[in-house]
């Protein structure tokens, strides 16, 4: 077996802020997993929320020898970007040899599209909406804020698309007395849903809070072990391959987490058709659904997801399994 780990660069198709910062490109990392003449391949994206860069995982997954399986990966790698990539390498791969799709080995029923939500870029009131205005055609729009001058913004989304479902990611940005101050006006607004609205070291003040709109759990919530942690916080659990570890994770932490009384929302980081592929197998029937990753990108792989009216669709198995 061998392990192949390259870099690409996927221009955006406009600058992309959020209240970190700001970036035009999405780096990413390419996985090519090669066994009897047969080649399987994933992608990650290294977060620096997790203390993660492209050379400390490249650096992970080059460290990998011998021959691999899925089990035997969870003993080598943690939960994060670098075991993810090399994951769902070892799905495709398998599902190449065997001439069978992913889902079917997953033992899942056959997917179908799925609304998607697509994400504003962090802008001043006007521009964000402007923004909204543009694509007040899709059904769920997704907010980033988490800054002090958050009210203005989504008032100006609201006013942009008034038809909209709309959900708010505030990516650690707010206190618990900023979210309390706020929660009314996200229930009259019609929001549906908010990330991460405290930091995840710091998100103890939810219990006992009034949660009017649902809370979901992004930072804090990585895989199955995060689980306990959540209790009496959060209603929805976000699930991205890049935290879990990849799709076999994904799955179980997507089984657990509803036996939990749990609702799921999975995500993406900004990445192509070839990272959000395997995702739209753990999106089947989720509450909320954000795989908007390649609809950022001015420019994609080939064989890319198809987007249209009824949602993302499943890859191709040009693309992946």
């Amino acid at each position: 077996m061998r392990i192949e780990v390259t870099r690409d660069v996927f221009p955006l198709a406009q600058v992309f802020t959020i209240s970190r910062g700001s970036r035009t490109e999405a780096q990413v990392l390419t996985v090519r997993v090669e066994a009897g003449g047969v080649t399987g391949w994933g992608e990650c994206v290294p977060y620096a929320r997790y203390d993660e860069t492209l050379d400390s995982v490249a650096a992970q997954i080059e460290g990998l020898s011998g021959d691999l399986t899925r089990s035997r990966l969870y003993d080598l790698l943690p939960a994060g970007a670098a075991r993810n990539a090399v994951d769902c390498a070892l799905w495709d791969l398998e599902a190449k040899r065997t001439g069978k799709r992913a889902w079917e080995l997953a033992g899942l029923t056959a997917p179908g599209p799925e609304v998607t939500a697509y994400t504003l870029s962090l802008a001043e009131p006007a521009d964000m909406r402007a923004q909204a205005a543009r694509n007040a055609h899709r059904p769920l729009l997704k907010i980033k804020l988490g800054t002090p001058d958050d009210m203005p913004r989504l008032e100006a989304v609201r006013a942009g698309a008034p038809t909209s479902t709309i959900i708010v990611d505030a990516n650690e940005g707010w206190s618990a007395d900023v979210y309390a101050d706020l929660a009314p006006h996200l229930v009259r607004l019609g929001v549906a849903l908010v990330e991460q609205p405290l930091p995840a070291g710091q998100d103890e003040a939810l219990i006992g809070m009034d949660r009017p709109v649902p809370v979901c759990a992004d930072e804090s919530a990585h895989d199955r072990e995060s689980l306990p942690h959540l209790k009496g916080k959060y209603d929805v659990v976000n699930i991205k391959l890049d935290k879990t570890g990849g799709l076999t994770e994904a799955l179980a932490l997507r089984q657990e987490a509803l036996a939990q009384g749990y609702q799921v929302m999975v995500g993406c980081m900004v990445g192509s058709s070839l990272a959000m592929a395997p995702a739209t197998l753990v999106a089947q029937g989720a509450r909320v659904v954000d795989l908007d990753g390649p609809l950022l990108l001015g420019k994609d792989r080939e064989h890319a997801l198809k987007f249209d009216d009824a949602g993302v669709h499943p890859p191709d198995p040009a693309l992946w399994g």
